[in-house]
């Protein structure tokens, strides 16, 4: 089971994890612990963690003492929330409505994680951010698009489950300037809500989404990767997440003509 930690920065450790569909291809997965102002911490999303990954996680947070909060982000990644509870059953436990349905007998908080209460309870530390104009948890379970993106404030580093992705292709590719892209999750066009005027919420959001992250410098990405300041050859996440929206115009249009 993959393990890797990458220290974003002295208040932010991304922790890649092993998935594998069909027991076959890993396609990854991710847990991020942010340290608060406050000197508490969070765990951003669920993955169960071993060896050295574990040990400096126990060493950080006194034995787990010190995780105030779980905050489970994406409605579909459901497969570490029990274990993780089971580790540090101390943390106040978030999901969103579709974790809430998925494991009722859990101590969940009152508030979802894609509540605005919530978002301003920890508004000090991160921004987040709901997509717009598509289905948040979605009746086909194959549609895995929308998820509560999330901004640390003080690293200036997104995590995002899903929604946005950060492809590379391996070595010499990258090298050459190829393979290195920022990209909305390909189920958007089944991801959008069969309704007129779906696509323009969605880039509005999207829009508003490059504004208000202009600044930020990292990327923390579930399935794919992490982009990290200090290893981009290439332009900045606002730069990538502008052309992330301009990539999926033609899909945008195409159901706005089939929704008009």
């Amino acid at each position: 089971m993959t393990n890797d930690v990458l220290q974003v920065s002295d208040d932010f450790w991304n922790i890649r994890g092993s998935y594998k569909i069909g027991g076959v291809i890993d396609v990854g997965t991710q847990t991020s612990l942010v340290r608060l102002a406050s000197g508490k911490f969070v765990l951003l999303d669920c993955y169960t963690l071993s060896g050295a990954a574990r040990r400096l996680v126990d060493d950080l947070t006194s034995g787990g003492e010190d995780i105030e909060a779980i905050l489970n982000v994406h409605p579909f990644h459901t497969v570490h929330v029990n274990r993780v509870h089971e580790m540090y059953p101390g943390a106040r436990l978030y999901g969103t409505a579709r974790h809430l349905s998925k494991f009722p007998n859990l101590p969940w908080a009152d508030l979802r994680t894609e509540d605005v209460a919530l978002h301003e309870f920890y508004a000090e530390d991160f921004e987040f951010s709901v997509p717009r104009g598509v289905d948040f948890i979605s009746d086909d379970e194959n549609i895995h698009f929308s998820s509560v993106l999330v901004l640390h404030r003080a690293s200036q580093t997104i995590h995002s489950d899903d929604t946005l992705m950060y492809l590379q292709l391996p070595g010499l590719m990258r090298m050459v300037g190829l393979g290195d892209s920022v990209s909305y999750h390909p189920t958007l066009a089944k991801a959008l809500e069969k309704r007129a005027g779906a696509a323009a919420d969605f880039r509005l959001w999207a829009n508003e989404l490059n504004d208000r992250w202009q600044d930020a410098e990292n990327l923390c990405a579930a399935h794919t990767a992490a982009l990290l300041a200090r290893n981009n050859r290439g332009e900045s996440i606002h730069a990538r997440m502008v052309k992330a929206l301009e990539k999926v115009e033609k899909t945008l249009k195409s159901h706005e003509e089939k929704w008009s």
